[in-house]
């Protein structure tokens, strides 16, 4: 905090980026699992109809991760919108995985197969989380440096 005369007090704001190491592991780490998902899902044995819901059912889990992860970023800064938006997102995470999770359960298909399209998927939610506060805290990073000048 300083003191810039007539009693103004200006605070000093510390922007900590992230290294780009940091940086390089997330991607690579959410490249992998793209690549994974894409793999399993590109060899997935079964109809046609059974690879497009699985498909559907990684991409809207990968979406809704970046949603929910927005949203619960939001409501920590007091922007979370209504209560039923709120649901909304929820909800639409929880259908995206829940869906998804059935959806492999269900597939007349190897266990180890189902395992590795299962771990798969996992790795892919976890990373983009990391990636949304990545992106997330890199955007208010900039923002507030702009607001600084």
């Amino acid at each position: 905090m300083f003191n810039k005369g007539q009693g103004k007090t200006i605070m000093a704001t510390v922007i900590r980026r992230d290294t780009r190491a940091w940086k390089i592991q997330v991607w690579v780490s959410f490249g992998i699992a793209a690549f994974l998902c894409g793999t399993g899902l590109a060899w997935l044995p079964g109809k046609a109809l059974e690879q497009a819901f699985m498909v559907m059912g990684y991409v809207f889990s990968l979406s809704t991760v970046f949603v929910l992860s927005k949203h619960v970023r939001d409501q920590a800064l007091g922007e979370g919108g209504t209560p039923m938006w709120s649901l909304v997102v929820w909800s639409g995470f929880a259908l995206a995985a829940g869906l998804t999770g059935w959806g492999m359960w269900q597939m007349a298909v190897d266990a180890c197969f189902k395992a590795f399209l299962m771990v798969c998927w996992l790795f892919l939610l976890s990373s983009a989380f990391t990636l949304a506060k990545m992106l997330r805290d890199a955007f208010e990073d900039d923002r507030a440096e702009s607001n600084k000048e």
